[in-house]
C-alpha cells in the first residue's frame, strides 16, 4: 500500500514525485514508455526559467529524475491499463497497485492529420519528431505541417540537415511566438505555404510528395518532398480513465483549481488535463499543486 501513486513520468509527474518525496510520502511512479515523456521529442528548451542559454531536454529530464531518485522514490516502467477511483488503485499488465491517493500525469500524444497515406507511410517519411528523424533528411526536401511554436522550433532544427523546408499551415499567418517567427523569416532554407491544408501523402514505399488544397480557392497542387513532419496539436493520453473521470469533448481531464478530479482523492496535472497553456513550465507547476493537494488529502484522511 502506497501513500501516493503517480501515473506518468514527464515533467508534471516528476515534479509531483519531487514534492511527494520531500513530504515523505511513500510514492510509486508508473511510466509506460520512458522517463521524460514527449518533451524528449524536442532537442532543447529555451524558455525554462534559470537557463538563459537554453538547456537540452535530455539534460533537464536527467536532472529532474536525479532529484526524484535522491528522495528514494520508486519508478517502474509499467503501463497503467485501468483506474479504479473508488478503490484508489491502478491495474497494469503485471499487477494491481493501491494507494491513499493517485495523480494522473500521462501527458498527450501527437495528433494525426487523418489523411490518405499517413498511416501507411509512418516511419517511411512521415514523422512526428524532427529531433528523432531530422538527421535522415540531409540535403533533402521536407515539409512541416502546422503553425504553432512546435512547428517553428522543429522547422528551424530541420534546416540543419534539409535542403529546403516548406511550412504548410491552414491559416494565413502562424500562431508561433513573435521571436520564433522572426527566426523563420530570416532562414533562407524555409518557405511558407499558407492558407493550405494537406489532403494526401503520396508514395508507394516511402514519401514522394503531398497533395495540398487552398482553403480559399479549393485549388490543389502537388509538392514533391522526401519527408513530412506533422505538428497539429496533441491528444491527451487518457483512454484508461474514460468513463472513470470527467473529461471534456477532446478527452482532457477536467479539474478544479486544486487539480482535483471528480473522484475524491484522484488528481490530474500536466498536458492530460484541460487548461489554457501547455508548456513544460506549466506542467511542472501543475505537478507541484497536484502533489500538495494529494498530501493534504492524505493527511486529512489519516487523521
Amino acid at each position: 500500500m502506497y501513500d501516493l501513486i503517480i501515473v506518468g513520468a514527464g515533467p508534471a509527474g516528476l515534479t509531483a514525485a519531487l514534492y511527494a518525496g520531500r513530504a515523505r510520502l511513500k510514492t510509486l511512479v508508473l511510466e509506460k514508455t520512458g522517463i521524460g515523456g514527449r518533451i524528449l521529442m524536442s532537442e532543447s528548451i529555451e524558455n525554462f526559467p534559470g537557463f538563459p542559454e537554453g538547456i537540452a531536454t535530455c539534460d533537464l529530464i536527467k536532472r529532474m529524475e536525479e532529484q526524484v531518485r535522491n528522495l528514494d522514490i520508486k519508478i517502474e516502467l509499467e503501463e497503467v491499463l485501468e483506474l479504479d477511483g473508488r478503490a484508489k488503485s491502478v491495474k497494469t499488465h503485471a499487477k494491481t497497485y493501491a494507494a491513499e491517493s493517485i495523480i494522473i500525469a500521462t501527458g498527450a500524444r501527437p495528433r494525426k492529420l487523418g489523411v490518405p497515406g499517413e498511416d501507411k507511410l509512418v516511419g517511411k517519411g512521415v514523422s512526428y519528431c524532427a529531433t528523432c528523424d531530422g538527421p535522415l533528411y540531409k540535403e533533402k526536401n521536407v515539409v512541416v505541417v502546422g503553425g504553432g511554436d512546435a512547428v517553428a522550433e522543429e522547422a528551424l532544427y530541420l534546416t540543419r540537415f534539409a535542403k529546403r523546408v516548406n511550412i504548410i499551415h491552414r491559416r494565413n499567418d502562424l500562431r508561433a511566438s513573435a521571436i520564433l517567427q522572426e527566426r523563420l523569416k530570416e532562414n533562407k532554407k524555409i518557405y511558407f505555404v499558407l492558407s493550405n491544408v494537406v489532403t494526401e501523402i503520396i508514395g508507394s514505399k516511402k514519401v514522394e510528395s503531398i497533395k495540398i488544397k487552398d482553403v480559399n480557392t479549393s485549388g490543389e497542387q502537388i509538392i514533391a518532398c522526401d519527408g513530412v513532419f506533422i505538428y497539429i496539436g496533441y491528444e491527451p493520453d487518457t483512454g484508461f480513465v474514460k468513463n472513470k473521470l470527467k473529461l471534456d469533448e477532446k478527452g482532457f481531464i477536467i479539474t478544479d483549481q486544486d487539480l482535483a478530479t471528480c473522484e475524491e482523492g484522484i488528481f490530474a496535472c500536466g498536458d492530460c488535463r484541460k487548461k489554457s497553456l501547455y508548456q513544460v513550465i506549466t506542467a511542472c507547476g501543475d505537478g507541484a499543486v497536484a502533489s500538495d493537494s494529494a498530501y493534504k488529502y492524505i493527511s486529512k484522511a489519516t487523521t
